[in-house]
């Protein structure tokens, strides 16, 4: 049976790396237009370094500063190419904020079945929930849990152990669902969680996984539940019985 589901949330729920992949486009577009010579390609291999470096990340605010203290060694930053940037980046950003096809739909459809559900995702918990409130989220969830909220990230078991404290149901009985099958789908069946590889959102050509499911739609997530918490036809049988004749002794 599947009793809980856990949700990762960038490129399981939305798709993170082409709202990155946009964002940052229109925010070299826009320092270019603003004046700056310098070849769109350089800018780009420049920005993707910055974000790779450790300590740094693909989630760093303050990529564009870094980027142009980079160009401007002696401190003399042209502040009218980092307000191009930042502007063109957050408009850009809001434009392409958007939840995969049929999320929406499948997780409104995992609530009706009584199905509790949370995230659990090694983004920073501020810019987590931003995502998650921008994206119109919030409303499915009973809990979101962060890396910084266990002090681990995925595949450490205290993540896994998180969301189950959160869900309260055996770990058997959780459907995690994730994109990454290092991370996520290795640590959670490490717990003998149930597992589904988001396809659709796959960012590594992944050509294997040990995943119990893969999905290429979320919406393929609604059998996978009905079929897994469908009674034996003994006990729906049973079940019948037993309320045919609650509804005798009423009438």
């Amino acid at each position: 049976m599947i009793k809980g589901i856990v949700f990762d949330l960038d490129n399981t729920l939305f798709d993170f790396m082409k709202y990155k992949r946009v964002s940052v486009d229109a925010a070299i577009d826009g320092m270019l237009d603003a004046g700056l010579d310098m070849s769109k390609k350089e800018l780009l291999e420049r920005i993707y370094r910055i974000y790779w470096q450790p300590g740094n990340g693909i989630e760093d605010p303050s990529v564009f500063d870094k980027l142009l203290n980079e160009l401007w060694p002696q401190g003399q930053i042209n502040y009218l190419y980092l307000a191009a940037a930042v502007v063109h980046y957050s408009r850009a950003r809001k434009n392409c904020m958007h939840t995969y096809p049929h999320a929406h739909y499948t997780l409104t459809r995992l609530l009706k079945r009584g199905i509790p559900m949370v995230i659990l995702s090694d983004a920073p918990k501020r810019q987590c929930w931003i995502r998650i409130y921008q994206l119109n989220l919030y409303l499915y969830f009973k809990d979101v849990i962060c890396a910084e909220d266990v002090g681990a990230r995925k595949p450490d078991p205290k993540m896994f152990e998180a969301a189950q404290k959160a869900l309260n149901v055996p770990f058997h009985e959780i459907l995690v669902i994730d994109d990454w099958e290092q991370r996520g789908i290795i640590g959670a069946k490490a717990l003998g969680m149930q597992t589904a590889f988001a396809k659709y959102g796959d960012q590594f050509n992944t050509q294997t996984t040990s995943a119990d499911f893969v999905l290429n739609d979320i919406r393929e997530l609604l059998p996978i539940v009905d079929k897994s918490n469908e009674m034996p036809p003994a006990l729906q049988t049973e079940k019948n019985n037993v309320e045919c004749t609650e509804n005798n002794k009423e009438n």
